[in-house]
Parts: C-alpha cells; structure tokens; sequence
C-alpha cells in the first residue's frame, strides 16, 4: 500500500459579484495553507482561482466555483461552471491576446501554462465547465488528471456528512463513498466513522470492510457506503443504501452498479460484491444522493467523460444544496 487520500470538505462559491472573486482567491490561499503546498504553489492556485472566478464575473450568467484539496498528490482543485452564454471555439480564447471585453485577453490562456492540469468544454448558450489542478513536482504524470471530486456539506453549514477517500494499494486503487445519515456534525461524525475504519486497511475484501464498518458505526446515526477497487481485471462494487456507482465508456454509454437496501452500524444486508469488465476511456463514478441522480452521462465519443468536467458539471447543475453531497470519479486506464 503507497498512499490514502481523504480529502477535507470542499469550499463552493456562488460567484455573482466582482467581491466574489476575491472570495474565492481567498479560499484557494486558505486551502492552501492548509494542505502544506509551498506558498509559490498555493499563490499559482489563487491567481488561477481567480482568472476562472474573473471570467465568470464578467462574462457568465449563474457562476459557480469550487475549491478543494486535490485527491491526487498535494495540491488544489478549482472546479469552474456557468449557465451561459458559452463559447463556439474554446480554442480561440484559449490564446493570448483574444479577449471580448477590451483587455489584455490572457485569462484563459495563463490558468493553462500555470495549472498542472487545464480542462475546459464550452458550448454557445450550453454554459462552460472548466477545471484546473495545481500540484506540487513529482505527481506521475498519467495519474495527474486521472480523479475528480467533491465534498460539499449542505449550504449554509460547516460539518459535512458525506466524505470520500481514496487509497493507491499495491496492485489497485479503492475509493470509498460514505453519506452519514441527516446532516450536521452527527452526519459528520458517522461518516467519519466509517472512513477511518477504510484507512484501517483499505485492502480487505469487501464483505469484511462492510461488517467492520457496521460494528464502529453501531454507536452513531449510521451510513450509506460505496466501495470500489479498481484492478488491471476490471471493477469490484458493493454499495449499502442511498449511494449510487455507474460506469461512463467511451463512447457515452452508462451501466449503474446497484446498492442493496440498508443502513451501515443499524441494519446491515448480506453484502453483494458486483464485477464489472472495463475499456479504454471508461469513467468510474460513485456519488451520494445529494447529487441528482437524474445527471446526464456525456452523448458521444466527440466528448468523452472526463472526470475533472463531470465534478464540474455535478456540482455546479446536478447537486442539492439543501443536503450533503458527494462523489468521485476516476479513468481506471489512467491509474492502473
């Protein structure tokens, strides 16, 4: 085993007035310091918050902003999205010197050469999404752009109920989804709960993680739990309660690996381990019901899933905001 990853609660900002963009510079600079990215980094991470948060002030119609601790190396995530009015050739801003408002048109162009990783998809009238990495040297280059996510407790509130993490195994990786019933800080704390049982070893057969988790989490509210090990042989699932996992190939296509009714640490069934084969370009999802589960997989090989737009995109569109919300997702061909 190399390494667990348990991201903290991600931050969202609604981004609807100039203010809001140094509001969320602010926010990359305080996640920065807090994961212990070098200050050159961390101030990288701020200037690219706030050339996404900029361009959403002057041009976007409903902005959004997420800023989070990376799940993948140290470093920070800026998730990007908006209603509209979109853009016909991304390619076109994306170079120095074309801008629509009179300046020096660089925006675009500088969160490319100074983020790690750089995605951004655009359509007229469609909206944007767009997603930015900043990491520290050293993080293999395939796994760079390899996980997406978000954290988000309900709005207006700090503890967050649902929480992910991540584990690069030996010969694998794990993720784990978690929703602590309700919301608040008993959420919080079973959700908690069950994570640290899955730090414990992440590597146990399914079956055993489950009951281990059913006994640390008989003393609190009780979770829904999505586990998932991705092998050079393909997928292993076995989800409890409202969690949701689907598959996204390349070609747009979704199969939704089903969770069996239940409560982690009140009543837990008798876990069912699903196999699932994988391919090129396939995209592994796992959320929490505080993320619609009406969301659209991408349509066509033309754009395929990309796990940094989908958090985008789920965030921004398909996320309730009076409850907790959670997923991750992950290109096994990157990581394995």
């Amino acid at each position: 085993m190399t390494g667990i990853v348990v991201p903290p609660p991600s931050r969202h900002l609604r981004v609807d007035h100039s203010s809001a963009v140094y509001a969320a510079a602010r926010a990359a600079r305080e996640t920065g310091r807090a994961a212990g990215l070098p200050q050159v980094l961390t101030e990288r991470a701020a200037v690219v918050t706030s050339e996404l948060a900029g361009n959403l002030d002057r041009h976007a119609i409903n902005g959004s902003i997420v800023v989070q601790r990376s799940p993948i190396g140290l470093g920070i995530d800026v998730l990007a999205a908006d209603d509209g009015p979109g853009m016909a050739d991304v390619g076109h801003w994306l170079l120095d010197g074309n801008t629509t408002t009179g300046t020096l048109g660089t925006g675009l162009g500088a969160v490319g050469r100074m983020a790690t990783v750089f995605r951004i998809r655009s359509a007229p009238w469609s909206g944007t999404l767009a997603a930015a990495r900043v990491l520290v040297p050293g993080t293999p280059a395939a796994h760079a752009a390899a996980v997406g996510h978000f954290c988000l407790p309900r709005e207006g509130e700090d503890h967050c109920g649902d929480a992910i993490a991540l584990a690069e195994l030996t010969d694998s990786w794990a993720a784990v989804v978690v929703d602590g019933l309700g919301h608040g800080p008993e959420a919080a704390e079973a959700a908690d709960t069950a994570i640290r049982v899955f730090r414990q070893n992440p590597d146990r057969p399914f079956p055993h993680q489950m009951a281990t988790m059913h006994r640390a989490l008989r003393t609190t509210r009780g979770a829904a739990v999505a586990l998932a090990r991705i092998t050079s042989g393909g997928l292993e699932f076995c989800g409890v309660g409202n969690v949701s996992g689907t598959t996204i190939s390349g070609d747009g296509r979704s199969q939704l690996l089903l969770s069996i009714p239940g409560v982690v640490g009140f009543a837990l069934p008798a876990t069912q381990v699903r196999h699932a084969a994988l391919a090129a370009g396939d995209l592994v999802v796992l959320h929490t019901d505080g993320v619609d589960h009406t969301w659209r997989t991408p349509a066509s090989a033309a754009q395929p899933a990309n796990a940094l737009l989908l958090a985008a995109d789920l965030a921004h569109r398909h996320r309730n905001p009076r409850d907790d919300a959670a997923m991750i997702a992950l290109h096994p061909d990157q990581l394995i």
